[in-house]
């Protein structure tokens, strides 16, 4: 609790700042917290949103090197793009961070832990990402314990436009993206597609030859309206990716150079109906999420060494009902039925939930948020989940938050079902409980944020050696602080930062003493400084500090902490034309995320960028 009080004293004195403050009100439009649209100065939990803008400008490979640059995320990764790679909010499991693409859950159902890879994730044709910090499963429902990542591709809109972006540099790493907008009348359409292929370094620390990777990948939205009230929203996305992968060969089961190699295939699709009546929005909406994945010992295998399919399909309703300006109702139910093959194990499961949530203004400048949920599952049965958070306007530049969430995650298939899976598993719990302060000074140029946190996880399923199967053995405890700043002393210059301190610790039923968890550096810093130089030319730097961190049996291996820059360049070479450029680890700085897999050294790459 110390984190907390520390922060509680913070609150007391920063809001008085800003009471005598005066402009105009400037908030992003959020959806994570209530699963409906909402300005995020009316949420009580801590959300980021990273936007084109800044994707754009950022001009990053993947989706989780940008989510690495935001406060309370880290992502590890086994080696180059490609390798496997989890991304953890607030020290919480990378199997406790709930994905959605485009409204779908995208966490795979296949995958022992139910996690998502983001390694076949990459940034082209996207829009926008949320993140929200914190467990929040009351509208979301299972795996939402750390945190909610949400991305959304290009959305369609009105004209006709299109733009493509072509890039090449270190370890001939070659993209190609482009997509085409269409919108006239009742008819709005969105497509696009991309290629992207890297020769890579050794994913093993001590090898030397190089595993690449290459990725097909498309998506769509279109949207058509069959009324005023009523429209058509249909959504998918495909990716068709080859990663190279390093082994641990007999006989000495070391991790080394191998002709291995893995396929993955995900298609997430998305089909539903926007409809108002009077004053209550409807959301009707069937989602599917299929990955196949193949292993191969070598090239020219004639069949794969291991596979696995996976798939999810949903049904779901939601409503968002305007009582008054001051109370709205949020509720909903669905309906999730889960399938996993490998070839020695077929298994399927299901779950079914529904929530309500109250958002209610009893005074001026507050919101508060209240909900509950109830789910039931197949094997294990019903679980309640519950929710409270407020946020208060203290003045024209300053929102204070608080908020308690709970969030569970129900056993996967093959934790259930497999060799070493017992049908009786319970779903995993956390409670969590935040509070902070955001605050604008210099009209609105100076803005900064401090939250803390602390969160507690119980029933954790974790593989349980007396007994050689998964059980509900082990339990966490984490606590931290995150800071934010961003400076703009004039319109050509921005400078901003985030710190996070997380403190992650776990243990297992049958010991006493609490642990540091594996792969979670205890300090993070981002700094990022971006210069409007000459008009229309764009400069930008960035670093990235992260601590020591423990890996391997136990924490037996101690992962140095790194410091990694980045600089970056953007030319006008036309109106429509853009030239740019990075480089990336820019003092070649040997490190790693994961013990005895390779990062890469410093890289460069430049591209052209167009629009029409």
């Amino acid at each position: 609790m110390t984190v907390l009080k520390y922060a509680v004293a913070a609150l007391a004195i920063l809001p008085s700042a800003a009471l005598a403050q005066d402009g105009d009100e400037n908030f992003e439009i959020v959806v994570t917290a209530t699963g409906a649209e909402t300005s995020d100065d009316r949420v009580g939990l801590a959300i980021t949103k990273i936007d084109d803008e800044t994707i754009e400008r950022l001009s990053m490979s993947t989706v989780d090197q940008l989510l690495a640059t935001t406060a309370g995320v880290t992502a590890t990764q086994t080696g180059p793009i490609g390798g496997f790679s989890a991304v953890r909010i607030r020290g919480a499991e990378g199997e406790q961070t709930l994905a959605l693409l485009d409204g779908v859950k995208i966490n795979d159902p296949s995958a022992p832990g139910g996690g998502f890879d983001f390694a076949n994730l990459l940034t082209g044709n996207i829009e926008s990402i949320e993140i929200l910090r914190g467990a929040n499963s009351v509208p979301w429902g299972s795996q939402a314990i750390g945190g909610i990542i949400n991305i959304t591709t290009r959305l369609p809109n009105e004209g006709v436009g299109a733009g493509s972006r072509i890039e090449y540099g270190a370890n001939e790493r070659f993209t190609a993206v482009g997509h085409a907008n269409y919108g006239a009348g009742a008819l709005r359409a969105s497509l696009g597609g991309g290629y992207f292929s890297d020769e890579g370094i050794s994913a093993a620390a001590g090898g030397s030859e190089a595993d690449g990777y290459r990725q097909y990948a498309a998506n769509g939205r279109v949207e058509y309206d069959l009324s005023p009230a009523a429209t058509i929203d249909l959504r998918g996305y495909y990716a068709d990716s080859r990663s190279e992968l390093d082994g641990f060969p007999p006989p000495n089961y070391e991790l080394t150079d191998t002709a291995e190699y893995s396929t993955a295939r995900q298609l997430a699709g998305y089909a539903g109906l926007r409809l108002q009546t009077s004053n209550v929005a409807h959301r009707l909406s069937a989602t599917i999420n299929d990955i196949d994945r193949d292993s191969f010992d070598a090239p020219g295998s004639d069949a794969p060494a291991f596979f696995s399919r996976g798939k999810a399909t949903r049904f779901e309703y939601r409503g968002d009902w305007e009582i008054s300006p001051a109370l709205r109702t949020l509720f909903g139910a669905e309906h999730e039925r889960t399938k996993f093959d490998d070839g020695f194990l077929t298994a399927k499961s299901h779950i079914s939930g529904g929530y309500v949530q109250l958002v209610a203004e009893p005074i001026a400048n507050l919101t508060l948020t209240g909900g509950a949920r109830l789910d039931d599952h197949k094997t294990y049965g019903s679980k309640a989940t519950f929710s409270a958070n407020a946020a208060w306007r203290a003045g024209a530049h300053t929102v204070v938050r608080a908020a308690y969430a709970e969030g569970f995650k129900a056993p996967t298939l093959y934790q259930l079902f497999s060799f070493y899976g017992d049908a009786g598993l319970q779903p995993e719990e956390a409670k969590s409980y935040e509070i902070g302060v955001e605050q604008w000074l210099l009209d609105r140029r100076l803005r900064f944020a401090l939250t803390g946190w602390q969160r507690r996880t119980v029933n954790q399923i974790d593989f349980d050696l007396s007994a050689y199967r998964y059980n509900n053995i082990a339990r966490s405890r984490a606590k931290g602080v995150e800071a934010e700043i961003e400076l703009r002393p004039s319109n050509r210059l921005t400078l901003s930062a985030n710190y996070s301190y997380t403190d992650s610790e776990g243990r297992q039923e049958n010991v006493a003493d609490y642990s540091r968890l594996l792969r979670r550096p205890v300090h993070s810093l981002n700094v990022a400084m971006d210069w409007n130089a000459f008009d229309a030319v764009k400069l930008g730097a960035s670093l990235r500090i992260v601590s020591d961190s423990r890996d391997g049996f136990g924490g037996s291996t101690r992962i140095d902490g790194f410091a990694i820059a980045s600089v970056r360049a953007a030319i006008p070479v036309t109106e429509d034309l853009e030239l740019y450029g990075r480089v990336e680890n820019l003092f070649d700085t040997e490190y790693q995320t994961v013990a005895g897999y390779k990062a890469y050294g410093r890289n460069a790459h430049f591209g052209l960028r167009a629009k029409f």
